[in-house]
């Protein structure tokens, strides 16, 4: 019988050292541009129950959760995405809070995720949720935190926005099945232009030109003019109007070079009706950051308000961060304090000392000097306190 207890679950890995400093730095990062905005930090629970999650406007595949039974033998999960929990809370014990509530988050998701496919079953995010308020208002500050946040982990960064009403839209009008319709929003999110053109043979008409035209309407505002071709209804040429007047507002930020619109823009997550972006950073293949806008999840929780949101990738931008850093993020302790037998008490005393005047300390727990001299040598730890009877020290430099 195989044994596991020397190995982490597929999917999962431990961090250490430079990952777990580079993670920390991107929080803090993240933290201060959030607070700076007024925002509030909230912390839901990593076991929710599965009903938060299956819901026609908040259904999530179960085969993409962790799921475990409770003492009371009631379907529990580990939390597979942030904002639904955050909806709930909302609905809950803040429903008394005057709109809009303006909260951020740093914890971790839980999701079965195909082998290979490059994705850690377990990852942290840190991100925002804007709950009510004026519907433009809130999606220019959610798109600039996303630019200001992208900024912060690399400045070599590409916004992509999109409107999901305009595929759910052209889709609907196809009049297919549940599993046709998520086949092809399968495959426009992927840009896989054969296979998509194969689920559509024999399809005709404005909505099956659309949705072969939507995954090549990408770019920059030449998009528009392109895109007014396949917009076949008042409600897709209203969608397509708002989602230029935020591509204009992004650019009079000063985020012209870095915003592409994307009109084959789908997420697997149903619950988003509006605004969609995502965020990338050269030289990393995958999104680092998505969010979009979603104003009936509130209201299937029993609050109705509309709301729009950002996660980023935590160890995705942390990798970022490591890779753009030529020297270590461990650096070595200032000083290391040895104690002779029976000294004990007098170095860790010394060593508070030495904390309080700013410097890092590493206390010795080696039986011999020459012990201690070698582990000093070997992490690049330049001083030597070495703490004796009636507490006399004596440094040493490396």
């Amino acid at each position: 019988m195989k044994r596991y207890d020397l190995l982490t679950p597929e999917g999962t890995r431990d961090q250490l050292f430079d990952e777990c400093l580079a993670k920390r730095t991107i929080q803090e990062k993240l933290r201060k541009i959030f607070t700076a905005y007024g925002y509030s930090e909230v912390i839901t629970p990593g076991l929710e129950f599965y009903d938060v999650f299956n819901s026609k406007t908040r259904y999530f595949p179960p085969e993409t959760m962790y799921k475990l039974v409770d003492g009371k033998n009631r379907l529990m999960v580990m939390r597979p995405d942030n904002t639904m929990p955050i909806a709930r809370l909302a609905a809950t014990r803040l429903r008394e809070e005057k709109l809009p509530l303006k909260l951020y988050y740093n914890q971790s998701i839980f999701m079965v995720n195909p082998k290979n496919s490059g994705r850690d079953d377990e990852f942290t995010q840190s991100g925002i949720e804007i709950l009510g308020g004026e519907r433009t208002a809130a999606d220019y500050e959610a798109l600039s935190l996303a630019a200001q946040a992208l900024f912060a982990i690399d400045q070599d960064f590409t916004l992509e926005i999109g409107e999901s009403g305009i595929f759910q839209t052209v889709v609907e009008d196809l009049n297919l099945p549940e599993d046709k319709s998520e086949q092809i929003h399968s495959l426009i999110e992927s840009k896989n232009f054969p296979a998509l053109n194969e689920a559509l043979a024999g399809m005709s008409g404005s909505a099956a030109e659309a949705v072969r035209a939507l995954p090549s309407l990408f770019g920059e505002s030449e998009v528009f003019a392109e895109a007014e071709k396949y917009m076949y209804s008042k409600e897709l040429r209203t969608k397509l109007s708002g989602l230029r007047a935020t591509y204009e507002a992004l650019c009079s930020m000063g985020y012209s070079d870095r915003i592409k619109v994307d009109l084959g823009l789908a997420h697997k997550k149903n619950y988003y009706t509006g605004i969609l972006f995502r965020g990338y950073v050269e030289g990393y293949g995958l999104p680092v950051l998505s969010g979009g806008r979603y104003d009936d999840l509130l209201g299937d929780f029993g609050r109705n308000a509309a709301a729009v949101g950002f996660a980023i990738n935590v160890e995705a931008a942390a990798k970022v961060f490591l890779r753009d850093t030529s020297e270590s993020l461990t650096k070595p302790a200032d000083v290391l304090v040895f104690s002779e037998p029976g000294c004990e008490i007098a170095a860790l005393n010394h060593c508070s000392e030495l904390i309080d005047s700013g410097l890092t300390v590493f206390n010795s727990l080696f039986a011999t000097a020459d012990e201690a001299a070698e582990y000093a040598k070997a992490h690049g730890i330049r001083r030597i306190d070495t703490v004796g009877a009636n507490s006399a020290v004596t440094t040493k430099e490396v």
